[in-house]
Protein backbone atom coordinates (compact mmCIF):
# COMPACT_ATOMS: atom_id res chain seq x y z
CA UNK A 1 0.00 0.00 0.00
CA UNK A 2 2.89 2.36 0.84
CA UNK A 3 4.50 1.60 -2.53
CA UNK A 4 1.28 2.43 -4.37
CA UNK A 5 0.99 5.67 -2.41
CA UNK A 6 4.57 6.62 -3.29
CA UNK A 7 4.03 5.95 -6.99
CA UNK A 8 0.78 7.91 -6.93
CA UNK A 9 2.50 10.84 -5.20
CA UNK A 10 5.24 11.02 -7.87
CA UNK A 11 2.74 10.72 -10.72
CA UNK A 12 0.63 13.52 -9.22
CA UNK A 13 3.77 15.64 -8.71
CA UNK A 14 4.69 15.13 -12.37
CA UNK A 15 1.17 15.97 -13.58
CA UNK A 16 1.11 19.08 -11.40
CA UNK A 17 4.56 20.13 -12.66
CA UNK A 18 3.79 19.59 -16.35
CA UNK A 19 0.35 21.14 -15.87
CA UNK A 20 1.89 24.38 -14.59
CA UNK A 21 4.48 24.55 -17.38
CA UNK A 22 2.06 23.75 -20.20
CA UNK A 23 -0.66 26.08 -18.86
CA UNK A 24 1.75 29.01 -18.60
CA UNK A 25 3.14 28.29 -22.09
CA UNK A 26 -0.26 28.08 -23.75
CA UNK A 27 -1.58 31.04 -21.79
CA UNK A 28 1.24 33.12 -23.30
CA UNK A 29 -0.04 32.24 -26.79
CA UNK A 30 -3.65 32.85 -25.76
CA UNK A 31 -3.10 36.20 -24.02
CA UNK A 32 -1.09 37.76 -26.87
CA UNK A 33 -3.50 36.37 -29.47
CA UNK A 34 -6.37 38.10 -27.71
CA UNK A 35 -4.37 41.32 -27.42
CA UNK A 36 -3.78 41.17 -31.18
CA UNK A 37 -7.50 40.72 -31.84
CA UNK A 38 -7.30 37.05 -32.88
CA UNK A 39 -10.30 34.86 -32.12
CA UNK A 40 -9.23 31.86 -30.00
CA UNK A 41 -11.51 28.90 -30.63
CA UNK A 42 -10.02 26.42 -28.17
CA UNK A 43 -7.56 26.45 -25.26
CA UNK A 44 -6.65 22.88 -24.29
CA UNK A 45 -4.41 21.58 -21.53
CA UNK A 46 -3.69 17.94 -22.32
CA UNK A 47 -4.35 16.09 -25.56
CA UNK A 48 -6.85 13.53 -26.81
CA UNK A 49 -10.43 13.14 -25.67
CA UNK A 50 -11.81 16.02 -23.61
CA UNK A 51 -12.72 15.06 -20.06
CA UNK A 52 -13.77 18.52 -18.88
CA UNK A 53 -14.70 21.76 -20.68
CA UNK A 54 -16.11 25.22 -20.04
CA UNK A 55 -16.55 28.39 -22.08
CA UNK A 56 -15.13 31.86 -21.66
CA UNK A 57 -16.95 35.18 -21.72
CA UNK A 58 -18.26 36.62 -25.03
CA UNK A 59 -15.85 38.83 -26.97
CA UNK A 60 -16.57 42.44 -25.96
CA UNK A 61 -15.63 43.69 -29.45
CA UNK A 62 -17.57 41.02 -31.35
CA UNK A 63 -20.42 39.63 -29.28
CA UNK A 64 -21.49 37.35 -32.14
CA UNK A 65 -18.13 35.52 -32.20
CA UNK A 66 -18.12 32.04 -30.61
CA UNK A 67 -16.83 31.93 -27.05
CA UNK A 68 -13.45 30.31 -26.40
CA UNK A 69 -13.71 26.68 -25.35
CA UNK A 70 -11.39 25.78 -22.46
CA UNK A 71 -10.69 22.05 -22.20
CA UNK A 72 -8.78 19.43 -20.23
CA UNK A 73 -7.56 16.50 -22.35
CA UNK A 74 -7.27 12.92 -21.17
CA UNK A 75 -3.56 12.66 -22.12
CA UNK A 76 -1.77 14.93 -19.61
CA UNK A 77 1.17 15.75 -21.89
CA UNK A 78 1.20 18.97 -23.88
CA UNK A 79 -1.55 21.32 -24.88
CA UNK A 80 -2.51 23.76 -27.62
CA UNK A 81 -4.32 26.97 -28.53
CA UNK A 82 -6.46 26.77 -31.69
CA UNK A 83 -6.98 30.14 -33.36
CA UNK A 84 -9.34 31.16 -36.14
CA UNK A 85 -7.59 30.98 -39.50
CA UNK A 86 -4.51 29.26 -38.13
CA UNK A 87 -4.62 26.83 -41.06
CA UNK A 88 -4.70 28.50 -44.48
CA UNK A 89 -7.16 25.96 -45.89
CA UNK A 90 -9.90 27.03 -43.48
CA UNK A 91 -12.70 28.81 -45.41
CA UNK A 92 -13.39 32.18 -43.81
CA UNK A 93 -16.29 34.53 -44.33
CA UNK A 94 -15.27 38.14 -45.13
CA UNK A 95 -16.54 39.35 -41.74
CA UNK A 96 -14.28 36.82 -39.95
CA UNK A 97 -10.98 37.79 -41.55
CA UNK A 98 -10.23 40.65 -39.18
CA UNK A 99 -10.10 38.13 -36.30
CA UNK A 100 -8.16 35.40 -38.15
CA UNK A 101 -4.56 34.56 -37.27
CA UNK A 102 -3.37 34.25 -40.88
CA UNK A 103 -4.80 37.67 -41.77
CA UNK A 104 -2.81 39.48 -39.08
CA UNK A 105 0.44 41.35 -39.81
CA UNK A 106 3.68 39.35 -39.61
CA UNK A 107 4.72 41.17 -36.44
CA UNK A 108 1.50 40.20 -34.65
CA UNK A 109 1.78 36.58 -35.74
CA UNK A 110 5.42 36.39 -34.64
CA UNK A 111 4.51 37.90 -31.26
CA UNK A 112 1.73 35.33 -30.75
CA UNK A 113 4.03 32.40 -31.60
CA UNK A 114 6.92 33.68 -29.46
CA UNK A 115 4.66 34.41 -26.48
CA UNK A 116 4.56 30.77 -25.35
CA UNK A 117 8.32 30.32 -24.82
CA UNK A 118 8.59 33.87 -23.43
CA UNK A 119 5.94 32.96 -20.86
CA UNK A 120 8.10 30.00 -19.78
CA UNK A 121 11.13 32.27 -19.33
CA UNK A 122 8.97 34.72 -17.36
CA UNK A 123 7.80 31.88 -15.12
CA UNK A 124 11.43 30.87 -14.49
CA UNK A 125 12.28 34.45 -13.49
CA UNK A 126 9.35 34.52 -11.04
CA UNK A 127 10.37 31.16 -9.57
CA UNK A 128 14.02 32.16 -9.15
CA UNK A 129 12.90 35.47 -7.65
CA UNK A 130 10.81 33.52 -5.13
CA UNK A 131 13.82 31.33 -4.35
CA UNK A 132 16.12 34.27 -3.71
CA UNK A 133 13.53 36.06 -1.57
CA UNK A 134 12.86 33.01 0.62
CA UNK A 135 16.54 32.02 0.70
CA UNK A 136 18.86 29.53 -1.02
CA UNK A 137 20.83 27.18 1.24
CA UNK A 138 23.85 24.94 0.71
CA UNK A 139 27.25 23.86 2.02
CA UNK A 140 30.48 25.78 1.57
CA UNK A 141 32.66 24.09 -1.11
CA UNK A 142 35.50 23.08 1.20
CA UNK A 143 37.87 20.39 -0.07
CA UNK A 144 38.25 17.41 2.25
CA UNK A 145 40.85 15.47 0.29
CA UNK A 146 42.78 15.74 -2.97
CA UNK A 147 43.69 12.36 -4.48
CA UNK A 148 47.37 11.63 -4.93
CA UNK A 149 48.64 12.38 -8.45
CA UNK A 150 45.30 13.86 -9.59
CA UNK A 151 44.97 16.89 -11.86
CA UNK A 152 43.77 18.98 -8.91
CA UNK A 153 46.81 18.04 -6.78
CA UNK A 154 49.22 18.83 -9.63
CA UNK A 155 47.54 22.25 -9.98
CA UNK A 156 48.11 22.95 -6.27
CA UNK A 157 44.69 22.32 -4.68
CA UNK A 158 45.00 21.37 -1.01
CA UNK A 159 42.86 19.80 1.66
CA UNK A 160 40.98 22.54 3.51
CA UNK A 161 40.85 24.89 0.50
CA UNK A 162 37.51 26.51 -0.26
CA UNK A 163 36.65 26.86 -3.96
CA UNK A 164 35.67 30.52 -4.14
CA UNK A 165 35.09 30.78 -7.91
CA UNK A 166 35.17 28.67 -11.08
CA UNK A 167 36.20 30.44 -14.30
CA UNK A 168 35.59 33.81 -12.65
CA UNK A 169 32.08 32.99 -11.38
CA UNK A 170 31.62 33.00 -7.59
CA UNK A 171 30.64 29.64 -6.08
CA UNK A 172 29.31 29.97 -2.52
CA UNK A 173 28.07 26.34 -2.41
CA UNK A 174 29.02 22.94 -3.82
CA UNK A 175 25.97 23.10 -6.08
CA UNK A 176 27.35 26.27 -7.67
CA UNK A 177 30.74 24.61 -8.18
CA UNK A 178 29.18 21.64 -9.97
CA UNK A 179 26.96 23.86 -12.13
CA UNK A 180 29.90 26.01 -13.24
CA UNK A 181 32.00 22.94 -14.00
CA UNK A 182 29.19 21.53 -16.14
CA UNK A 183 29.84 24.40 -18.57
CA UNK A 184 33.27 22.89 -19.34
CA UNK A 185 32.11 19.35 -20.12
CA UNK A 186 33.47 17.97 -23.39
CA UNK A 187 35.82 20.93 -23.89
CA UNK A 188 39.58 21.39 -23.95
CA UNK A 189 41.34 24.28 -22.26
CA UNK A 190 41.94 25.44 -18.72
CA UNK A 191 39.61 25.25 -15.72
CA UNK A 192 40.39 28.26 -13.50
CA UNK A 193 39.75 27.94 -9.77
CA UNK A 194 40.02 30.69 -7.17
CA UNK A 195 40.68 29.01 -3.83
CA UNK A 196 41.63 29.99 -0.30
CA UNK A 197 41.54 28.98 3.36
CA UNK A 198 38.63 30.09 5.51
CA UNK A 199 39.35 33.57 6.94
CA UNK A 200 43.06 33.22 6.21
CA UNK A 201 45.39 34.62 3.58
CA UNK A 202 44.91 35.83 0.02
CA UNK A 203 42.97 33.68 -2.47
CA UNK A 204 45.09 31.72 -4.95
CA UNK A 205 44.42 31.22 -8.65
CA UNK A 206 44.80 27.64 -9.89
CA UNK A 207 44.70 26.41 -13.46
CA UNK A 208 43.75 22.83 -14.28
CA UNK A 209 44.23 21.79 -17.92
CA UNK A 210 41.45 19.63 -19.41
CA UNK A 211 41.30 17.88 -22.78
CA UNK A 212 37.94 16.72 -24.16
CA UNK A 213 36.90 16.74 -20.52
CA UNK A 214 34.66 13.72 -19.80
CA UNK A 215 33.66 13.76 -23.47
CA UNK A 216 30.80 11.35 -24.20
CA UNK A 217 30.55 10.23 -20.56
CA UNK A 218 27.14 8.83 -19.61
CA UNK A 219 27.46 9.88 -15.96
CA UNK A 220 30.08 12.64 -15.74
CA UNK A 221 31.62 13.13 -12.29
CA UNK A 222 33.58 16.38 -12.57
CA UNK A 223 34.93 16.46 -9.02
CA UNK A 224 35.88 12.79 -9.03
CA UNK A 225 37.71 13.11 -12.35
CA UNK A 226 39.76 16.02 -11.01
CA UNK A 227 40.53 14.09 -7.83
CA UNK A 228 38.55 16.36 -5.50
CA UNK A 229 36.73 14.90 -2.49
CA UNK A 230 34.38 17.33 -0.67
CA UNK A 231 34.94 17.90 3.03
CA UNK A 232 33.10 15.60 5.38
CA UNK A 233 33.45 15.55 9.12
CA UNK A 234 35.32 12.54 10.47
CA UNK A 235 32.61 10.30 11.89
CA UNK A 236 33.66 6.88 13.21
CA UNK A 237 31.79 4.04 11.53
CA UNK A 238 30.16 3.08 14.82
CA UNK A 239 26.46 2.27 14.46
CA UNK A 240 24.11 4.15 16.79
CA UNK A 241 20.79 2.65 15.66
CA UNK A 242 19.48 -0.19 13.50
CA UNK A 243 16.06 -0.31 11.84
CA UNK A 244 14.05 -3.40 12.87
CA UNK A 245 13.21 -4.37 9.27
CA UNK A 246 16.48 -3.36 7.54
CA UNK A 247 19.28 -5.39 5.99
CA UNK A 248 21.65 -4.36 8.82
CA UNK A 249 19.40 -6.07 11.36
CA UNK A 250 19.06 -9.14 9.16
CA UNK A 251 22.84 -9.42 8.86
CA UNK A 252 23.24 -9.27 12.64
CA UNK A 253 24.58 -5.73 13.14
CA UNK A 254 23.82 -4.13 16.50
CA UNK A 255 23.95 -0.63 17.92
CA UNK A 256 27.48 0.01 19.19
CA UNK A 257 29.22 -2.14 16.53
CA UNK A 258 32.28 -0.48 14.96
CA UNK A 259 32.76 -1.32 11.27
CA UNK A 260 36.48 -1.83 10.64
CA UNK A 261 36.72 -3.47 7.21
CA UNK A 262 34.71 -4.35 4.10
CA UNK A 263 35.70 -6.85 1.43
CA UNK A 264 39.22 -6.99 2.84
CA UNK A 265 39.98 -3.24 2.98
CA UNK A 266 39.95 -0.92 5.97
CA UNK A 267 36.92 1.32 6.53
CA UNK A 268 38.24 4.79 7.43
CA UNK A 269 35.05 6.42 8.73
CA UNK A 270 31.27 6.51 8.34
CA UNK A 271 31.42 8.39 5.01
CA UNK A 272 33.80 5.77 3.63
CA UNK A 273 31.34 3.06 4.71
CA UNK A 274 28.36 4.97 3.29
CA UNK A 275 30.02 5.21 -0.13
CA UNK A 276 30.71 1.49 -0.13
CA UNK A 277 27.07 0.71 0.72
CA UNK A 278 25.81 3.33 -1.76
CA UNK A 279 27.86 1.82 -4.63
CA UNK A 280 26.87 -1.82 -4.00
CA UNK A 281 23.09 -2.29 -3.99
CA UNK A 282 22.13 -5.98 -3.92
CA UNK A 283 25.80 -7.06 -3.77
CA UNK A 284 27.24 -9.07 -0.90
CA UNK A 285 29.80 -7.28 1.30
CA UNK A 286 32.01 -9.16 3.78
CA UNK A 287 32.12 -6.90 6.83
CA UNK A 288 34.59 -6.88 9.71
CA UNK A 289 33.35 -5.34 12.97
CA UNK A 290 34.44 -4.81 16.57
CA UNK A 291 31.75 -5.59 19.16
CA UNK A 292 33.35 -4.34 22.31
CA UNK A 293 36.73 -6.11 22.31
CA UNK A 294 35.48 -8.98 20.14
CA UNK A 295 36.28 -8.98 16.36
CA UNK A 296 33.53 -10.51 14.21
CA UNK A 297 32.88 -11.18 10.52
CA UNK A 298 29.43 -10.70 8.94
CA UNK A 299 27.93 -10.90 5.47
CA UNK A 300 25.73 -7.99 4.36
CA UNK A 301 23.70 -7.34 1.21
CA UNK A 302 22.58 -3.66 0.85
CA UNK A 303 19.04 -3.10 -0.42
CA UNK A 304 18.24 -0.77 -3.32
CA UNK A 305 16.88 2.57 -2.14
CA UNK A 306 13.49 3.30 -3.72
CA UNK A 307 12.13 6.72 -4.66
CA UNK A 308 8.54 7.82 -4.05
CA UNK A 309 7.64 6.24 -7.38
CA UNK A 310 8.58 2.82 -6.05
CA UNK A 311 11.36 2.73 -8.63
CA UNK A 312 15.11 2.86 -7.79
CA UNK A 313 16.19 6.28 -6.52
CA UNK A 314 19.05 7.42 -8.76
CA UNK A 315 22.03 9.43 -7.58
CA UNK A 316 23.55 12.43 -9.39
CA UNK A 317 25.28 10.01 -11.78
CA UNK A 318 22.02 8.25 -12.67
CA UNK A 319 22.88 5.07 -10.75
CA UNK A 320 20.83 3.19 -8.12
CA UNK A 321 21.85 3.55 -4.46
CA UNK A 322 22.26 0.97 -1.73
CA UNK A 323 21.26 1.27 1.94
CA UNK A 324 21.18 -1.04 4.96
CA UNK A 325 18.88 0.61 7.52
CA UNK A 326 21.49 1.79 10.03
CA UNK A 327 22.47 5.25 11.23
CA UNK A 328 24.94 7.26 13.30
CA UNK A 329 24.61 10.53 15.17
CA UNK A 330 26.12 13.20 12.93
CA UNK A 331 27.75 16.16 14.69
CA UNK A 332 26.90 19.65 13.48
CA UNK A 333 29.08 21.36 10.89
CA UNK A 334 30.83 24.63 11.75
CA UNK A 335 28.32 27.46 11.35
CA UNK A 336 30.35 29.21 8.64
CA UNK A 337 30.02 26.18 6.35
CA UNK A 338 26.23 26.48 6.21
CA UNK A 339 25.48 28.99 3.46
CA UNK A 340 22.15 30.74 3.10
CA UNK A 341 21.73 33.44 0.46
CA UNK A 342 18.64 35.62 0.30
CA UNK A 343 17.76 39.09 -1.01
CA UNK A 344 15.01 41.62 -0.48
CA UNK A 345 12.24 41.55 -3.14
CA UNK A 346 13.78 44.37 -5.20
CA UNK A 347 17.37 43.12 -5.09
CA UNK A 348 16.24 39.58 -6.01
CA UNK A 349 14.99 40.68 -9.46
CA UNK A 350 18.37 41.03 -11.26
CA UNK A 351 19.61 37.82 -9.65
CA UNK A 352 16.51 35.96 -10.89
CA UNK A 353 16.96 37.36 -14.42
CA UNK A 354 20.66 36.42 -14.41
CA UNK A 355 19.93 32.89 -13.18
CA UNK A 356 17.33 32.41 -15.93
CA UNK A 357 19.78 33.72 -18.53
CA UNK A 358 22.61 31.49 -17.27
CA UNK A 359 20.38 28.42 -17.36
CA UNK A 360 19.18 29.28 -20.87
CA UNK A 361 22.76 29.58 -22.12
CA UNK A 362 23.67 26.33 -20.37
CA UNK A 363 20.78 24.44 -22.02
CA UNK A 364 21.71 25.79 -25.47
CA UNK A 365 25.40 24.98 -25.05
CA UNK A 366 24.53 21.49 -23.79
CA UNK A 367 22.34 20.90 -26.85
CA UNK A 368 25.19 21.98 -29.11
CA UNK A 369 27.63 19.67 -27.31
CA UNK A 370 25.21 16.75 -27.66
CA UNK A 371 24.89 17.38 -31.40
CA UNK A 372 28.66 17.33 -31.93
CA UNK A 373 29.24 14.41 -29.57
CA UNK A 374 30.91 16.20 -26.64
CA UNK A 375 28.11 15.12 -24.26
CA UNK A 376 26.41 11.73 -24.38
CA UNK A 377 22.81 11.60 -25.61
CA UNK A 378 22.13 9.30 -22.65
CA UNK A 379 21.88 12.43 -20.50
CA UNK A 380 18.52 13.26 -22.13
CA UNK A 381 15.65 12.51 -19.74
CA UNK A 382 11.95 11.86 -20.25
CA UNK A 383 8.69 11.56 -18.29
CA UNK A 384 9.83 8.77 -15.95
CA UNK A 385 12.82 10.78 -14.75
CA UNK A 386 10.64 13.89 -14.46
CA UNK A 387 8.22 11.92 -12.28
CA UNK A 388 11.08 10.65 -10.08
CA UNK A 389 12.71 14.06 -9.64
CA UNK A 390 9.37 15.87 -9.21
CA UNK A 391 8.42 13.46 -6.44
CA UNK A 392 11.83 13.67 -4.76
CA UNK A 393 12.10 17.46 -4.85
CA UNK A 394 8.50 17.93 -3.75
CA UNK A 395 9.09 15.67 -0.75
CA UNK A 396 12.47 17.23 0.15
CA UNK A 397 11.29 20.82 0.31
CA UNK A 398 9.92 23.95 -1.33
CA UNK A 399 13.31 25.36 -2.40
CA UNK A 400 14.33 22.22 -4.28
CA UNK A 401 10.99 21.83 -6.05
CA UNK A 402 10.91 25.48 -7.13
CA UNK A 403 14.44 25.19 -8.52
CA UNK A 404 13.50 22.03 -10.44
CA UNK A 405 10.38 23.69 -11.83
CA UNK A 406 12.40 26.74 -12.96
CA UNK A 407 14.98 24.57 -14.76
CA UNK A 408 12.19 22.64 -16.53
CA UNK A 409 10.48 25.88 -17.54
CA UNK A 410 13.68 27.22 -19.10
CA UNK A 411 14.26 23.92 -20.90
CA UNK A 412 10.70 23.93 -22.27
CA UNK A 413 11.10 27.50 -23.50
CA UNK A 414 14.40 26.70 -25.25
CA UNK A 415 13.08 23.46 -26.75
CA UNK A 416 10.05 25.17 -28.23
CA UNK A 417 12.24 27.84 -29.86
CA UNK A 418 14.24 25.26 -31.82
CA UNK A 419 13.82 25.82 -35.60
CA UNK A 420 11.86 22.59 -36.06
CA UNK A 421 8.45 22.56 -37.79
CA UNK A 422 5.60 21.72 -35.35
CA UNK A 423 7.48 23.70 -32.67
CA UNK A 424 7.14 27.45 -32.11
CA UNK A 425 10.64 28.01 -33.46
CA UNK A 426 9.69 26.34 -36.75
CA UNK A 427 6.66 28.61 -37.12
CA UNK A 428 8.87 31.64 -36.47
CA UNK A 429 11.20 30.44 -39.25
CA UNK A 430 8.24 30.28 -41.66
CA UNK A 431 7.21 33.80 -40.67
CA UNK A 432 10.77 35.00 -41.25
CA UNK A 433 10.84 33.35 -44.68
CA UNK A 434 7.51 34.97 -45.52
CA UNK A 435 8.94 38.36 -44.56
CA UNK A 436 11.94 37.81 -46.86
CA UNK A 437 9.99 36.40 -49.83
CA UNK A 438 7.05 38.78 -49.30
CA UNK A 439 4.67 35.87 -49.77
CA UNK A 440 3.56 32.87 -47.67
CA UNK A 441 5.74 29.76 -47.66
CA UNK A 442 4.23 27.23 -50.13
CA UNK A 443 1.78 24.84 -48.51
CA UNK A 444 3.59 21.75 -49.82
CA UNK A 445 6.87 22.93 -48.31
CA UNK A 446 5.14 23.43 -44.96
CA UNK A 447 3.63 19.93 -45.14
CA UNK A 448 7.06 18.37 -45.80
CA UNK A 449 8.46 20.35 -42.91
CA UNK A 450 5.62 19.20 -40.67
CA UNK A 451 6.30 15.54 -41.43
CA UNK A 452 10.04 15.95 -40.86
CA UNK A 453 9.41 17.87 -37.64
CA UNK A 454 7.05 15.23 -36.30
CA UNK A 455 9.65 12.55 -36.99
CA UNK A 456 12.36 14.54 -35.20
CA UNK A 457 10.23 15.26 -32.14
CA UNK A 458 8.95 11.65 -32.01
CA UNK A 459 12.54 10.42 -32.23
CA UNK A 460 13.60 12.74 -29.43
CA UNK A 461 10.75 11.55 -27.21
CA UNK A 462 11.57 7.91 -27.95
CA UNK A 463 15.22 8.50 -27.04
CA UNK A 464 14.24 10.23 -23.79
CA UNK A 465 11.89 7.39 -22.85
CA UNK A 466 14.52 4.78 -23.77
CA UNK A 467 17.08 6.51 -21.52
CA UNK A 468 14.53 6.62 -18.69
CA UNK A 469 13.87 2.89 -18.92
CA UNK A 470 17.60 2.08 -19.26
CA UNK A 471 18.33 3.86 -15.98
CA UNK A 472 15.93 1.56 -14.16
CA UNK A 473 17.86 -1.61 -15.01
Amino acid sequence: MELIGSILFSVLAMLFTLGILVTIHEYGHYRVARLCGVQVERFSIGLGKTIFRWYGKPDSENKHAPRTEFAIGIVPLGGYVKMLGEQDQEPLAPEQRHAAFNHKPLGSRAAIIAAGPIANFALAIVLYWLMFVTGVSGLAPVVGRVNQGSAAMVAGLESGDEILAVDGVKTPTWQDVRLRMLDKLGESGTLRLAVGKHDAGTPRELQIPVTNWLRGSDNPDQLGDLGVVPFHQHIPARIDSVLPDGRAKTAGLLAGDLITSANGRNVLDWNDWLKLVHDNPEKTIDVGIMRGDLPLQLSLRPATRLANTGLPELDSNGLPQGFIGAAVTVPKLPEWMNRSVHYNPLAAIPHAVRETWNNSVFVLVSMKKMLIGLISLKNISGPITIAQVAGQTASIGFEYYISFLAVLSVSLGIFNLLPIPVLDGGHLVYIGMEALMRKPVPRRFQEWGLQAGLMLVAGFMFLALYNDVSRLF
